[in-house]
């Protein structure tokens, strides 16, 4: 009778211990599939800070905190936009000083929590631009998706569309150049995204169903005018693109591809947003099966947008090897197998979907140079 009960002890033990591995394993899979827009990665450390005076910020000192470039600073209710490191200013063993360019909105006060974020611009290009634009609607396979339209004199459109962890407002960053160029501009927001209809299960797919916003905006671009456009995309914003201009009837429209920090693996993103989430190493594998199953993900259709042979448009990635939510790896060999199509342009100590950032005009005479011959 003994061994009976320790046997029925050790059986239920294994069962609950499975249970609460794929319970955990669901879990740590909601760092990608429930990432919320306009909110950090997990990927991206919280910052306290220590001070303010004219010009200047004093932050916790940090591997984020001493990235070069100028970026975004979010709080709970405030943000900012600092500068690079001050060479001059005092500094200690644990903290270091920023240059404080404008607080957009609310107060920085020590002891707040913050966190870099690459959106320089919060609002809309009216207001945090002083750019003409309208509010519109695209009509999308779940209901009407809100963007912003910028016009421009050409007729080819660069259709904006944001990533992991941040909002159409993203696209502000690029959105002065761009007008430079006198490119019309549609930013997106999509399935899930505030003010959009939402997916029925409430996930993020990773771009293998939002895609066909995508695809959606390239039909109402085309309808009021365009004859070409270019897809920009960051993040899963990028992967969508690529789907995009393989799986949109309205491809051959699609003039160019630009995409920053694009997740050209899912089990990679999926991985390096567990891990950050403080997900156990053996748990990590449960994670990513979780996710492929609550998701849908399946790995052919990962094979088909980083297969060199299906892009038939030029494309231009920006990545670095910074990068550790998508491993810039994959744009590395996917741009060493097809040179003649894609170009690659390595941007060193920039986070996620934040190429940019360190230099913005680097970044952008690198997007002039791939747009001119496109126009």
């Amino acid at each position: 009778m003994r061994t009976v009960k320790a046997t029925a002890a050790a059986v239920t033990a294994v069962l609950a211990a499975g249970m609460a591995s794929v319970a955990a394993g669901r879990l740590a899979s909601d760092a990608a599939l429930k990432a919320s827009p306009g909110r950090p990665l997990p990927t991206e450390p919280r910052l306290t800070v220590h001070g303010t005076a004219a010009g200047q910020i004093t932050l916790t000192r940090d591997l984020a905190s001493l990235r070069p470039g100028t970026y975004g600073l979010a709080g709970d209710g405030s943000h900012a936009v600092v500068g690079p490191v001050l060479e001059g200013a005092r500094h200690t063993a644990d903290t270091v000083v920023r240059r404080l360019d404008r607080v957009t909105h609310g107060t920085l006060a020590p002891g707040d929590t913050v966190w870099l974020t690459p959106n320089l611009y919060v609002g809309n290009p009216g207001a945090a631009l002083g750019l003409d634009h309208s509010e519109v609607d695209v009509p999308g396979e779940l209901g009407a998706l809100p963007a912003w339209f910028l016009p421009g004199q050409r007729d080819i459109w660069v259709i904006a569309v944001h990533g992991l962890g941040t909002t159409r407002e993203h696209a502000m960053n690029l959105m002065g150049f761009l007008h430079s160029r006198r490119l019309p501009v549609l930013a997106l927001a999509y399935r899930g995204d505030l003010g959009a209809p939402r997916p029925a299960d409430g996930l993020n797919h990773l771009g293998e169903t939002e895609w066909r916003d995508v695809d959606a905006a390239i039909r109402h671009a085309v309808r009021y005018g365009a004859r070409r456009v270019v897809l920009l995309g960051w993040s899963t914003g990028a992967t969508m693109a690529l789907r995009a201009a393989e799986h949109s009837t309205m491809r051959d429209r699609v003039a160019g591809l630009i995409l920053d920090s694009p997740v050209l693996s899912w089990e990679a993103t999926l991985r390096a947003l567990a891990r950050a989430r403080h997900t156990p190493q053996p748990l990590l594998p449960l994670a990513v099966r979780a996710a492929q199953g609550r998701a849908g993900l399946q790995a052919d259709r990962v094979a088909e947008i980083t297969d060199p042979d299906r892009l038939a448009m030029p494309t231009l990635i920006v990545h670095g090897p910074g990068d550790h939510v998508a491993p810039w790896e994959y744009s590395r060999r996917l741009a060493a197998r097809r040179p003649d199509r894609i170009a690659l342009h390595t941007v060193q100590d920039a986070p996620h979907a934040a190429m940019w950032n360190p230099d913005p005009k680097d970044y952008e005479e690198r997007l002039r140079r791939f747009l001119t011959p496109l126009m």
